[in-house]
């Protein structure tokens, strides 16, 4: 573990700290914004299970509004022509969450459980980066990128399934709390710096 600390304390003093902070205020001034804006970073979240951060972007600006609005069959047709691997899939929940996001109570003490029960197609991993993603900076993204660095660095053992259960998920998001309160970060501030250590980039 004292690598990957020294590893984060590097960073934090290159100017790709400057990025993460930024993007990490970014996160905080939306999760202010209308309901509205929230929903769209919800189905952002929605369309990055199983797909890419980078193409959920791509999809998230071209549709903009017509998340809340378009017919489920007319935002499948859109997911479809922008290369989204699931578009019946996604259009489908992302039509369901219209309805399930209002039952939300942003003001639980275990507010990605609400996510998580509310939301279908949002796991443990996809409601904690919504939820990271509009300033609840307590909760880990636990994806393939962040389980292939752990084990790089000999903190964990390599899941022998793809899909982490549950309980498996608690246990890594102990263990980086660890690694973030030894470099004073949020867990949502050291999953960037961490996803930018594995893949080089910083998104969201």
């Amino acid at each position: 573990m004292k690598a990957v600390i020294a590893l984060v304390e590097n960073l934090k003093k290159d100017p790709i700290s400057e990025v993460i902070n930024s993007r990490t205020q970014e996160f905080e001034e939306l999760g202010k914004k209308s309901k509205e804006e929230i929903f769209k970073e919800l189905c952002f979240c929605l369309l990055t299970a199983n797909f890419s951060a980078s193409g959920g972007i791509k999809i998230q600006n071209e549709i903009e509004d017509g998340f809340s609005v378009l017919p489920k069959e007319e935002i499948a047709a859109k997911l479809r022509e922008l290369g989204h691997r699931f578009p019946n899939v996604r259009a489908e929940y992302i039509y369901l969450a219209r309805a399930s996001f209002p039952k939300i109570n942003f003001n639980s003490e275990n507010v990605r459980g609400e996510v998580v029960e509310n939301i279908k197609g949002l796991g443990m991993k996809e409601s904690s980066h919504f939820l990271r993603n509009i300033g609840f900076s307590d909760y880990a993204i636990i994806d393939f990128h962040i389980v292939d660095f752990l084990v790089k660095q000999g903190l964990l053992e390599k899941p022998k399934v793809k899909q982490i259960n549950p309980k498996k998920y608690l246990e890594i998001e102990t263990l980086l709390r660890e690694i973030a309160e030894a470099t004073d970060l949020s867990l949502g501030e050291l999953d960037l710096y961490l996803w930018y250590l594995e893949t080089g980039k910083v998104l969201k």
